[in-house]
């Protein structure tokens, strides 16, 4: 169990403002939700009471009680009796634990994220490609897929940690939080992402590919060696 931090308590307070009278549970739980993703509050800060923050939104402390209730199940918070209540995660964690939920209720939105996670996947290649790095490390997670073909949930983890480094290698912070949040809505699906020999051996000649034409800083064979793994991926994981 990490620790946690118990600073920031009174600015925590200080950032949350009156709520309208007779203000429902889910209101409650939207504001302090808003107040988690803005990123003005750091992993592992205790909250402030429930007394203290009912005073702040000006409800009742049942209303925060619940919806506090609300957020741990979703993963936003951890409740530790007799410690308090902590934030768990940074603004791109939480956000997929929440907007998994409705992934989990219904499929409308899941081809748009299939598509999202193409675009950004693409073009991280070419910004990978046109990066001075040397590639080992890509080429460091082909071979960890190569000799993983007999454990799918090996291979699974070495495919994970190819495009987690092609990431790093393209240099771009914001891209990363984007490409770990579509990645992470999209895990609901990924367990099947690749079922049998022959999908993993078509899935280790593509990353194959795209770790070439990084290595070779030729951008647009980079992001068409993307594009074509994308295009089977999505086959695979789709609905």
């Amino acid at each position: 169990m990490p620790a946690f931090r118990s600073d920031g308590t009174p600015d925590l307070a200080a950032s949350l403002a009156a709520l309208p009278a007779r203000t429902p549970v889910s209101e409650v739980a939207r504001r302090l939700l808003d107040l988690f993703t803005s990123g003005e509050v750091a992993p592992g800060t205790r909250l402030p009471p429930e007394r203290q923050l009912a005073a702040t939104l000006e409800v009742g402390r049942s209303a925060v009680r619940e919806a506090l209730a609300a957020l741990e199940i979703l993963g936003i918070v951890d409740v530790r009796p007799g410690s308090g209540t902590y934030l768990r995660g940074a603004a791109s964690e939480l956000l997929p634990q929440t907007l998994r939920w409705g992934l989990l209720i219904g499929e409308r939105n899941t081809h748009e994220l299939i598509e999202l996670r193409s675009g950004l996947e693409i073009y991280v290649a070419r910004l990978a490609a046109g990066a001075d790095d040397d590639g080992a490390g890509l080429e460091r997670h082909v071979e960890r897929m190569r000799g993983s073909l007999a454990d799918l949930a090996a291979f699974a983890r070495a495919d994970l940690a190819f495009h987690h480094e092609l990431a790093r290698v393209a240099g771009n912070a914001m891209l990363i939080d984007l490409l770990h949040v579509v990645r992470s809505l999209l895990q609901v699906y990924a367990d099947r992402a690749v079922h049998d020999d022959e999908q993993a051996l078509r899935a280790l000649a593509e990353h194959e590919a795209i770790a070439r034409a990084v290595v070779a800083g030729d951008e647009d064979a980079a992001a068409s060696a993307m594009a074509a793994h994308m295009a089977t991926a999505a086959r695979r994981i789709a609905p």
